[in-house]
This record gives structure tokens, sequence and C-alpha cells, in this order.
């Protein structure tokens, strides 16, 4: 069975998740990342090939899409919050979406689509 990660598995594994725009949720315990890719199409490309990896290790994110931006949730709801599937799968998704993507880190604004920020 999987397991919750301990207080010293998040010390050392939570700061460079979040240095990479990997955010806790208050509300629960998970962390959120939100991508903004150049087009819908970059996006689609990016939920793709992240569902084949989150298949390849039974782990499936809570994820949602409107236009260029993917808007990421891990937890593990076997265990009831954040586990070492959770970290793996996030490290997987920030290879899968590159270094020239924008992040959004902070989640209290609204994650704005192209189509949004174009027509105000």
């Amino acid at each position: 069975m999987t397991e919750i990660l301990t207080a010293g598995e998040r010390e050392e594994l939570l700061p460079d998740l979040d240095a990479r725009g990997w955010r806790a949720d208050p509300a629960r315990d998970a962390i959120r990342k939100i991508w903004k890719f150049r087009s819908f199409s970059e996006a689609w490309g990016f939920m793709s090939r992240a569902a084949l990896a989150a298949e390849k290790l039974n782990h499936h994110p809570e994820w949602k899409n409107v236009y260029n931006v993917v808007d990421v949730t891990l937890t593990t709801h076997s265990c009831g919050g954040l586990s070492a599937l959770d970290v793996k799968l996030a490290e997987r998704l920030d290879k899968i979406a590159g270094g020239t993507v924008e992040v959004q880190r902070d989640h209290s604004e609204p994650a704005l689509c192209l189509c949004q920020v174009r027509h105000g």
C-alpha cells in the first residue's frame, strides 16, 4: 500500500518541487501546478504525453485544461494525501513540459488562457 510522505520526506522533497512551481493546496494534502503553453496544440501534446506517463505509474492526476492552460493537482487518493507517487509524477510532468513553458506560481490569481488575455 502507498503511504503518505513523512515529515522528513516532505522536508527533503517538497522544496525542490516548490522551486519548480508546485504549490501546496491549502485545502488538502495535495500539490498543484499551472502551466501556460503557447497554444492549445502544445497544451494538448503535453496532456497526451502526461497521460501516458501517468498510466505507466498507474497514478492519475486531477487536471483541467482551458485552451493553452493546464492546471494539475496531485494527491494519492488511496492513502488520503501526498505520497512518493505524487513526487514521481510531478517530476515526470516537469520533464515532459520542458523549460520553455510559462508557470503560474501565484495560485490565488485566476489562470487566464490566451483567449481571455486577448479579449479581456
